[in-house]
């Protein structure tokens, strides 16, 4: 199940529990604890299994007419079970119903790290396109893959 959470406590304590079971996405420190404060302010879905939070996905607004998917964690063991995609289909929703005409992520580019790779095809499956790739912003070993998408 997908929940709606306005609650900023609510929403770092989620954001803490998914992101710091997922090291191999999330293991620089500073950033993850930058990810988990930011979520406060920030349109937060939650999944939701057995009375378990199994996954958690953040939208925030770049642009008048853009939203970004700031940060999405899901649980290893809900891979490729339907969570990330029901995560996203509500986002998308809940971005087109807001007015939004774009939506954008950004993540390692295609072809540096395995776990990566599984995020970029992800991506791409939900639609997503190739935008750019700027090397720079995090570093030559961890090139900024910018993918976009229309919401309209």
């Amino acid at each position: 199940m997908i929940n709606r959470v306005d609650d900023p406590k609510e929403k770092t304590a989620i954001a803490r529990e998914i992101l710091e079971a997922l090291t191999d996405w999330f293991e620089v420190v500073e950033s993850r604890e930058k990810y988990i404060a930011d979520s406060a302010g920030q349109i937060f879905l939650a999944a939701r299994e057995n009375d378990a939070y199994t996954g958690f996905l953040c939208l925030k607004e770049t642009g008048r007419d853009t939203v970004e998917l700031a940060v999405m964690g899901v649980l290893k063991a809900y891979h490729r079970k339907g969570t990330g995609r029901a995560l996203f289909d509500r986002a998308r929703a809940i971005a087109k119903e807001a007015g939004y005409s774009f939506m954008q992520v950004k993540t390692v580019k295609m072809g540096m790290y395995e776990d990566y790779d599984g995020t970029n095809r992800f991506y791409l499956s939900c639609g997503f396109k190739e935008f750019e790739v700027i090397p720079e912003l995090w570093g030559e070993e961890n090139p900024c893959q910018i993918y976009v998408m229309s919401l309209v």
